[in-house]
């Protein structure tokens, strides 16, 4: 039976934002209760909206459980600006996993990233330490960027051996499940790709682990879009949900979904533009609705190496 989640989206405006929680339900998650959704896109001019506090989200929260349906089997948070909200994050997870040691925490740490080779955080530096000391620990998996990986670990990546080192150094501090969804490393298939890279560490009854390594070279799209780092994420959850245990599957789905509907939103945003005129901002929204059955299942179009 699929397990219950919830989404934390962010507090404040970012990067831009889909709701994850659809995603998982066409998957085949059943969901509890997003906490809170804000638009956050840089893209456009203006924005509009609440930011959600710490002391909003205890309430909200509270709330949850006075009506006891605090029952949860996955956590996904992503973009926040506010340290305080982000330690409120980490004790909410917390409290969930004492009533279900089962539960799976999924992080995206959005903290920055890298444009012509430099990095930048886009999120005040006071949060890298909360990343770090508590959230990183009690995640099960995470999605940092190579810039963000880079930043939690103190290590630069400047090579595939370097960027497993880092993987294994984010194992040790608590996730069984590290995927740098985009890294700068030169990929043999040319300029034009760039590099996904995955880790996992399984667990088997008889108290062996493994680890399965995973890399996928992923053709470059010509556009800005809001929200694919909210999209890969949620679909990494629900696809890890399906093959707990297989993250080749689980990211082969993940990438080759996210490839149909970024091809889907660009080919209809370019329809609407019209010829020789760029796409804005507000045509490139991702067509989630259009991709229903490519999110649901997904034809392989982009395979992974099992390094």
């Amino acid at each position: 039976m699929p397990g219950r989640s919830t989404s934390v989206p962010a507090s404040a405006p970012g990067e831009g934002t889909i709701h994850p929680t659809s995603v998982i339900e066409v998957v085949g998650a059943v969901l509890g209760h997003r906490v809170k959704v804000s638009h956050r896109v840089p893209c456009y001019a203006h924005w509009k909206g609440q930011v959600l506090n710490a002391d909003e989200l205890h309430e909200v929260y509270e709330g949850l459980k006075l009506n006891n349906v605090n029952k949860y089997d996955y956590v996904l948070t992503g973009y926040t600006r506010d340290k305080s909200f982000l330690a409120m994050v980490v004790d909410i997870v917390r409290e969930l996993k004492q009533q279900n040691s089962r539960l799976v925490y999924v992080c995206d740490p959005v903290m920055g990233d890298k444009w012509e080779g430099e990095g930048s955080m886009y999120v005040p530096e006071d949060l890298l330490p909360v990343y770090k000391e508590k959230v990183v620990p009690v995640a099960d998996i995470i999605t940092p960027n190579q810039f963000e990986a880079e930043l939690l670990t103190g290590r630069k990546i400047h090579s595939q051996e370097e960027a497993l080192a880092v993987m294994d150094v984010l194992h040790s501090m608590g996730p069984d499940t590290v995927v740098i969804t985009s890294s700068d490393l030169s990929s043999p298939r040319g300029s034009d790709y760039l590099i996904v890279l995955g880790s996992q560490r399984i667990r088997h009854p008889d108290g062996s682990v493994t680890i399965e390594r995973i890399r996928m070279d992923i053709r470059k799209v010509d556009a800005v879009f809001v929200g694919t780092g909210d999209l890969f994420a949620a679909m990494l959850l629900a696809w890890t949900h399906k093959h707990p245990n297989n993250l080749k599957v689980a990211c082969e789905k993940t990438v080759s979904a996210m490839h149909h509907v970024l091809q889907r939103t660009i080919k209809c945003a370019k329809a609407q533009a019209g010829e020789g005129q760029k796409p804005s901002p507000a045509l490139l929204e991702l067509r989630m609705v259009q991709s229903k059955r490519d999110i649901e299942n997904p034809e392989i179009v982009v395979q992974a190496t099992v390094l």
